[in-house]
């Protein structure tokens, strides 16, 4: 204890409300009115669905989100970031130097470094905290993002691994991804929330608290995020559920590389388990149930118009929360679907790439599971949709049965509030197969399908500025331009 009182700036942590309680009356009001002004009628609808992080008191009881220096916190350990040669100068760092005294650059000479996403330890020194964990968060590059995932994740992972490992009661966890290493804030977020919560439901049994340490411009965003990964309530996690990214990572929180994934199927040598075994019943053909069957009880008459209804909300549903559930990551990977600005009406503006879609060799099932995931909170307002077919070869054109079967389960919204699907660069095949789809296999559609020869046109709905198109349809469109003199009217 200094003579002069020092300590006495330390934060007990024992003192700090758990997430499970009012942090303020500002923010009981402000819970209160997120949870009383969201729809009633999409609550009801959610009811039925399973949250990949349900609300667990017991979780929730051990999380503190703590405004302040994580250097002051008065717990077993807290968490230092810093770079490769451990000598980094950011506010966190410089801070825990300040309070922790000069032995402590001494101990990190010692250390001789620490690698990207790993931790190392080492006393505390002068400050409240016992231990300090020192890790090395990654530099962000867009094009390096799994890398980037992939290691702040490791960041956070090995913290509560030497938590678990020495038996600590409780860790301060400041926000690993400094401004200097330019990691986007509210992805980083995503993964230390979730990360942290992983670990609790698998290893936390021992773990007493977990305060996460942020500054002014980082609490708005833990604040805005934190009831997806631990909602305060049943009521919250039903709300909340539509709001998760499509990558939850794995069992342990950790983000899903696509080309590290090795499918393998049981009992290789089985017939019963072969593709031929399971021609319609495997999973996708089950989904729905006998289509057939359903769809003669309705000629029959034998089924109401509301119990039709029902039993479409109700496998919708099933689809829904498996989208919420299951791993998506290797078809978010594909960069086939994303949302973009608005049209010139300000409605949302969907695209899909055609080029994109590896038909042949991906999950069809796990494709229409990752639509359904991105699209249901889109579709509750009027949206439009922009498919580029440009340069798409035979290995990525998608199945009529496919499109009818997608039609046929998504929920009505997806339909009433479609306003147009405009269909870029069509081949004269495509045209017909289009016409042929929208006559013949579902009603409604025909008159909301525009085709778009080329992207003046399409800038005719949609501002250039409002729509991100891939760089191979802006040559390809370039590049037609040049060899057609006509482009420009459009009647190419």
């Amino acid at each position: 204890m200094d003579p002069l009182g020092a300590r006495s700036q330390f934060v007990e942590v024992q003192n700090l409300p758990t997430w499970d309680q009012p942090q303020g009356v500002q923010d009981e009001v402000d819970r209160k009115k997120r949870l009383t002004e969201e729809d009633d009628q999409l609550a009801n609808q959610l009811n039925s669905l399973e949250s990949p992080f349900p609300f667990r008191q017991d979780i929730n009881s051990k999380i503190v989100l703590f405004n302040g220096d994580v250097a002051l916190l008065n717990c077993t350990a807290i968490v230092n970031t810093s770079n490769e040669t451990l000598t980094d100068k950011n506010p966190v760092s410089d801070s825990i130097h300040r309070y922790a005294g000069p032995e402590l650059r001494d101990e990190l000479l010692k250390l001789k470094g620490c690698r990207t996403g790993e931790a190392k330890m080492t006393e505390g020194f002068n400050l409240a905290a016992r231990f300090i964990i020192h890790t090395v968060g990654p530099k962000y590059k867009a094009k390096y993002r799994t890398a980037a995932e992939s290691s702040l994740y490791s960041c956070y992972r090995n913290v509560m691994q030497l938590s678990k490992e020495h038996a600590m009661a409780s860790v301060g966890l400041c926000v690993v991804s400094t401004v200097k290493r330019a990691y986007p804030l509210e992805d980083a977020t995503h993964i230390a929330l979730r990360t942290v919560r992983r670990f609790l439901e698998n290893h936390g049994e021992n773990i007493e608290t977990v305060v996460f340490a942020v500054s002014d411009v980082e609490e708005p965003v833990y604040r805005k995020l934190m009831p997806l990964y631990y909602p305060c309530s049943i009521k919250e996690e039903k709300i909340s559920l539509p709001f998760l990214p499509a990558d939850i990572g794995n069992a342990e929180g950790e983000p899903v590389v696509p080309e590290r994934q090795i499918r393998i199927a049981e009992k290789p040598g089985n017939l019963e388990d072969s593709d031929l075994g399971l021609v319609g019943s495997h999973a996708f053909a089950r989904m729905e149930g006998d289509v057939d069957k359903q769809r003669k009880l309705i000629l029959q008459g034998q089924m109401s118009e509301a119990a039709q209804h029902k039993q479409h909300q109700r496998n919708y549903n099933r689809w829904l929360c498996r989208a919420r559930a299951e791993d998506l990551s290797d078809i978010a990977a594909l960069k086939a679907l994303y949302q973009t600005g608005v049209d010139l009406c300000g409605r949302t503006v969907m695209v899909v790439v055609g080029r994109n879609i590896p038909v042949t060799i991906i999950d069809m099932e796990k494709a229409l599971l990752y639509f359904i995931h991105v699209m249901d909170h889109i579709t509750v307002k009027e949206y439009v949709m922009v498919y580029f077919h440009t340069l798409t070869a035979e290995h990525n054109h998608l199945d009529t049965d496919f499109l009818k079967k997608l039609y046929d389960i998504v929920d009505a919204k997806f339909k009433k509030n479609l306003r147009a699907f405009y269909f870029v660069h069509p081949t004269f095949r495509t045209k017909v197969s289009t016409w042929f789809f929208t006559t013949f296999s579902v009603s409604g559609l025909k008159e909301k399908v525009h085709h778009i020869e080329n992207l003046q046109q399409l800038f005719t709905c949609i501002l250039p500025e409002e729509i991100d198109i891939p760089p191979f349809v802006l040559e390809y469109d370039t590049r037609v331009k040049s060899f057609n003199p006509v482009y420009e009217t459009g009647l190419i």
